[in-house]
């Protein structure tokens, strides 16, 4: 009869196709997750530590190099499970004392926290490795016993010394109906073993479970990003403060915002691109708002203790570069896709062809296009108003003396927003940076505003540009 070597003792090798041994816990599963039948057949047919039942009268090869095993032991016909049998030992213990045992430390698998250490498996004494279908076993017994019920071998076992085998780790292979029985005496269950159905379910959900896991895991490193300490916490107070104090109409803009009428810088100019000319009525309009929105992002600077530490020709500097781009983030955040317009000064909504007939030709569509994408970021008015100090405070403005204070200030806000973001916890992948990102949109709207003012100073009555604009805007 041939069997399995390998359940007597532990050798190195490699099969016969070099395919690599996997440690044992590659094999190890939790009762019906994975088990032998999820794995590749390959593996299957070169693993040594599979158990099988071999087949009588078929030579077996060896895949282990060199005389490790003597040959003798591949062509026996007497069956190893019946050491107890008088006729074969006389003292009824086996004796393996010609069997070449190669040296080395076994390998170790995956044992779970409540078993004490080495637990021996209730029914072949071989290590336990954790419940199995309401017993202590090893994986060897739990396979037995998972593939014996799902393929209900049961019926076909029949021991040939009358069911008196001892099962013990060498000689579990050897007779399958003693070792079935004493699975059942030592009380598996039958009824927890699975038909394909129900393991392709239970596995489909340990796959969701994992899955879940890793998600959590993920968001949970997320989230365990730092949240403002408490000088941040006043810092945001005091930004907050001063951008809710200073944007017209607040959060009831939507009730108290009047439409441009539709015949006021809808249709370009004949013959005219659009936007390349200047619509005067429309731009009349908004030269009627643009002196209160400029005096507002003055005041909301004027408002923040470290911008009031700054020289008044650095104050001066940082207020002209940045003007635009505060008015337009302003506007941007009050872009209403419902009606498709934008909302300036909090009180005169706009549409595209009007804001660029009326006088900033391709800037309105930069602006339109921001107020889109931050619609989805949902920011509240403490994001908005770090995002306008972070604005404020940029260093890099021609002519500025304090540009290392101006850097640490800038830092300091930058450090607070990104810990208040953390703080949100908002559901949009990568926010940060790229919110950080819509900081460059808006430079490049000031910069592209900056050549489209001497446009408009070509094509509109000087008399219509209000003093307070001409000494933010013109150089």
């Amino acid at each position: 009869m041939n069997y399995c070597m390998q359940e007597m003792y532990h050798v190195h090798h490699t099969t016969g196709s070099n395919f690599p041994v996997q440690p044992i816990d590659y094999y190890m599963h939790t009762d019906e997750s994975q088990g032998y039948s999820s794995c590749d057949a390959q593996l299957l047919h070169n693993n040594a530590c599979m158990e099988q039942a071999w087949v009588t009268n078929q030579p077996y090869i060896s895949s282990y190099p060199g005389n490790v095993l003597k040959s003798e032991f591949c062509n026996m016909d007497m069956a190893l499970n019946h050491y107890q049998q008088t006729e074969y030992f006389a003292d009824g213990k086996a004796d393996f004392s010609h069997i070449q045992w190669t040296p080395g430390s076994p390998k170790k698998g995956y044992i779970p926290s409540y078993l004490d250490k080495d637990e021996l498996c209730v029914v072949c004494g071989d290590k336990a490795t954790g419940y199995h279908y309401r017993c202590i076993t090893c994986e060897g017994c739990k396979g037995f016993f998972r593939r014996t019920i799902q393929k209900n071998l049961h019926p076909s076992y029949a021991c040939k010394y009358e069911g008196k085998c001892i099962i013990d780790k060498v000689t579990r292979n050897q007779c399958q109906e003693c070792r079935f029985k004493k699975c059942i005496a030592v009380g598996m269950a039958t009824d927890l073993v699975l038909d394909d159905g129900k393991r392709l379910a239970k596995r489909k959900l340990i796959e969701e479970n994992r899955e879940r896991k890793r998600r959590d895991e993920m968001q949970k490193t997320v989230w365990s990003k730092p949240d403002p300490s408490q000088e941040e916490w006043e810092l945001i107070r005091v930004v907050t403060e001063a951008h809710v104090t200073t944007n017209a109409q607040g959060s009831h803009w939507k009730q108290k915002r009047k439409f441009l009428p539709e015949d006021i810088g809808q249709a370009p100019i004949v013959n005219a691109p659009e936007g390349s000319k200047v619509d005067i009525e429309a731009f009349s309009q908004f030269t009627k708002i643009i002196t209160p929105a400029i005096t507002r992002v003055v005041d909301f600077a004027k408002k923040l203790p470290m911008f009031c530490e700054l020289p008044c020709e650095d104050q001066i500097i940082l207020l002209k570069g940045c003007c635009m781009e505060i008015m337009s983030l302003r506007a941007a955040v009050r872009y209403d896709p419902e009606s498709e317009t934008l909302t300036l000064n909090g009180e005169m909504a706009v549409t595209r062809g009007q804001l660029k007939n009326g006088g900033l030709g391709v800037v309105s569509d930069a602006i339109f296009d921001l107020g889109v994408s931050l619609s989805s970021f949902n920011l509240d008015d403490s994001e908005v108003a770090l995002l306008q100090a972070v604005i404020l405070m940029s260093s890099d403005r021609p002519g500025l003396a304090s540009v290392e204070r101006i850097e640490k200030f800038q830092e300091q806000f930058l450090l607070a927003f990104e810990h208040y973001i953390n703080y949100r916890k908002h559901n949009v992948s990568h926010f940060w940076p790229k919110l950080l990102m819509k900081v460059t949109d808006l430079r490049m709207i000031g910069a592209c505003h900056a050549s489209r003012f001497l446009h408009m100073k070509v094509e509109c009555p000087t008399e219509l540009f209000p003093p307070l604009f001409l000494e933010v805007f013109e150089d």
